[in-house]
This record gives structure tokens, C-alpha cells and sequence, in this order.
């Protein structure tokens, strides 16, 4: 899909981070960009920059999902790209000072991260499957889930937050796999640490211990390597069905 004007795009957790450049980026290339969020300030603010729409959505609630799709596809068509950046991060030992991990904040990380993820995509997909192909191919559309390096390494404290990106990864190929019947296509993204309001609440000594363990470049990655990567995504018919890393070479040491 390299002709991305006029085309409708749906990202998740538009209002920062990785979503709120990604939305940007797609814009730029001429997108009708629907920013999705629980912030809808947040998303308003960014839509306006870029001609955007902020829609209010909670991805774990169905009915908040398909009203959110909804308004997207009454304003700008139905969406041929889906780009799922909500999430959120909780560290929670599983047997801490206090005893046992609460239950409910496993339970809304996986919501959040991975039951949204599917969510998203399954009412999206449905949307895909009736457009016309664009391609030779006969490809409708592609969608791509922002996973994690903690998929792969996960360190001590992050179960939750592990298993919900493992998911995503897990369900990378076999959704790649269905869809596929469709013209669409499934690809993951796992970036390591990105430079995102999420990490803001991360003390400094940690911050610095992460960076010293990335080979190189010895930083956090930026949004926009995250965006450009989608687009690269976005753009070439035969990715699919995948993870791609984006780390600079990091593995995740147990704490």
C-alpha cells in the first residue's frame, strides 16, 4: 500500500507517544487519521495539528469500540490501516512485600493491552474484508500491534505487563494467517524503551540502568523510529505475519 492519499487510518492511543507521531506521520502522507483514546483532550490536541479525528474510546469495552468505528468510518470511510498503540505499563511483583499480587491489576493489563489489542482488530478487520482490494495482490488493508521486547525478556515485575504483549505476539501469525483470505495483513511491532509519557514516571537511576544496556545507539528510541517503522510496514505488500524488534540490540536483563 504505497499511495496513501485519502486513505482512512485508525490509531490507537492517538493522544501521545508512539500513536500521537504515528498519527502525525500518516497525515503527512495524506491520511484521514482517526485518533482513538481514552484522553480525548489529548487526542483533540493532536487531531487539530493535523487535520485529524479525536475519538474517545475505551478499547476494552466493545460497544465503546464499534461507536468509535462508527464515527471513524462516517467521517473519513472505513479504515484500510489500524495501528494499535494503547496500552499501558504496571510494575507488580507477583509475591511482593505486601503478599500476593492483586489480581485486579493483572487482569487490567491484559484487558488493556492484549484483549484491546484484539478487540480493535477484530472489529476493524470486518470492516477490511468488504472494502475492494488496492493491489495486484488484492490487498484491503494492513493492521499492527505495538508489542514489546518484554514479550520476549521479561523482567522481574513485569508478568503482567509480559503476558500481555506475549499475546500479541503470540497472535501475530495465526491473525495474519485468517486474515489473509482477506487481502489483509498482520504485523507486530516490539520496541524496547521509547521515549513516551509512559516512561516519564520511570525513576532516573532506572532510566540510566536501561540505557546503559542498550549496545547502540545507548538511548531511548524515539517515537518517530516507531512511526517510520509502521510506515515501512505500511508500505511493503510482503511483511506479514511478524515481529519486528526495535531495540537497538537491547536484551532485557532480569531486573
Amino acid at each position: 500500500m504505497n499511495n496513501l492519499n485519502g486513505i482512512a487510518a485508525i490509531v490507537t492511543g492517538g493522544g501521545s507517544g508512539m500513536g500521537a507521531v504515528t498519527a502525525k506521520m500518516l497525515a503527512e502522507k495524506s491520511c484521514k487519521v482517526a485518533l482513538w483514546d481514552m484522553n480525548r483532550d489529548a487526542a483533540a490536541k493532536t487531531a487539530a495539528e493535523i487535520g485529524g479525528l479525536a475519538v474517545e474510546c475505551d478499547v476494552t469495552n466493545e460497544d465503546s469500540v464499534q461507536a468509535a468505528l462508527d464515527q471513524s468510518r462516517e467521517a473519513h470511510g472505513a479504515a484500510r490501516i489500524l495501528i494499535n498503540c494503547a496500552g499501558i505499563l504496571i510494575g507488580k511483583r507477583i509475591v511482593g512485600r505486601d503478599g500476593p499480587a492483586d489480581l485486579n491489576h493483572f487482569n487490567k493489563v491484559i484487558q488493556v493491552n492484549l484483549i484491546g489489542t484484539f478487540n480493535t482488530m477484530r472489529l476493524a478487520a470486518n470492516d477490511m474484508s468488504s472494502l475492494d482490494p488496492l493491489t495486484e495482490s488484492g490487498e484491503r488493508g494492513v493492521i499492527i500491534n505495538a508489542a514489546s521486547i518484554a514479550a520476549f525478556e521479561g523482567q522481574i515485575g513485569q508478568a503482567a505487563y509480559s503476558a500481555s504483549k506475549g499475546g500479541i505476539v503470540a497472535m501475530t501469525l495465526p491473525a495474519a494467517r485468517e486474515l489473509g483470505k482477506f487481502g489483509i495483513r498482520v504485523m507486530a511491532i516490539a520496541p524496547g524503551a521509547v521515549s513516551t509519557p509512559m516512561m516519564e514516571t520511570v525513576p532516573d537511576d532506572y532510566r540510566d540502568a536501561i540505557e546503559a544496556n542498550i549496545p547502540f545507539p545507548s538511548r531511548f528510541a524515539k517515537p518517530e523510529e516507531f512511526a517510520k517503522l509502521a510506515l515501512h510496514i505500511i508500505d511493503n505488500e510482503y511483511l506479514n505475519g511478524d515481529v519486528i524488534r526495535l531495540d537497538g540490540a537491547a536484551r532485557l536483563p532480569a531486573k
